[in-house]
């Protein structure tokens, strides 16, 4: 038996995995050291060096974030991750306020349905392969949001509780791995639990019945 299979949780295909709290939920982002160093100062988001005009996507899943950006290793435009606490207000609406960016995981609507349904949403709901520590593809799915127009408004100057600089954190995990103590590093990942949200919306997002 690998280490993979001994560790395996079973998932549903599509549920929403996060840190949270009572009130507020935890997303990642990776930016420059210039848009990093704002967010940190100022604890949002601000124009410039953000820019409210083009959609950010953010991200529930921790191994996710650091797949994307390669543990802050990637480039330059990724070098810093993010720890954003939104509050869970927010969160729920961009989930009401969402459409899913590929027609392939809609199985409710019409193709010319779906079309129309995303060109007025302000948000996309994204379902890529979650990754594990070795950021191999699972078997399951992590949620993506893509705020455009007015979500990107609102996260940046109301949902937004706290910004995190998490980048030496995520790069003494991958320096723990490349040495081989993968319990070492297992215990200091966040831990991310089922985020429940309501029928409606689990329809809307294409969320998988446990």
């Amino acid at each position: 038996m690998t280490i993979f299979e001994k560790n395996r949780v079973m998932h549903p295909e599509k549920e929403i995995r996060a840190a949270y709290s009572e009130n507020t939920i935890r997303v990642y982002q990776a930016y420059s050291d210039e848009i990093a160093n704002s967010a940190i100062k100022n604890q949002t988001f601000v124009s410039p060096p953000f820019k409210l005009t083009r959609m950010t996507w953010i991200k529930p899943s921790f191994l996710w974030m650091m797949y994307r950006a390669g543990w802050s290793h990637k480039d330059k435009n990724q070098a810093r991750i993010l720890a954003i606490d939104i509050s869970q207000d927010g969160f729920h609406w961009t989930l009401q306020n969402s459409c899913l960016s590929s027609h392939h995981f809609d199985n409710a609507q019409s193709a010319q349905d779906w079309q129309a349904r995303l060109e007025r949403s302000p948000v996309r709901i994204q379902w890529d392969p979650e990754r594990d520590m070795f950021l191999n593809k699972l078997d399951y799915r992590s949620i993506q949001i893509g705020l455009s127009g007015e979500a990107v408004e609102r996260y940046a100057r109301d949902w937004i509780v706290n910004i995190t600089d998490i980048t030496l954190h995520a790069q003494q995990i991958k320096a723990i791995i490349d040495a081989g103590n993968i319990d070492e590093a297992r215990a200091l990942l966040p831990r991310e639990d089922r985020f429940e949200v309501s029928s409606a919306l689990a329809s809307r997002i294409g969320l998988t019945k446990a």
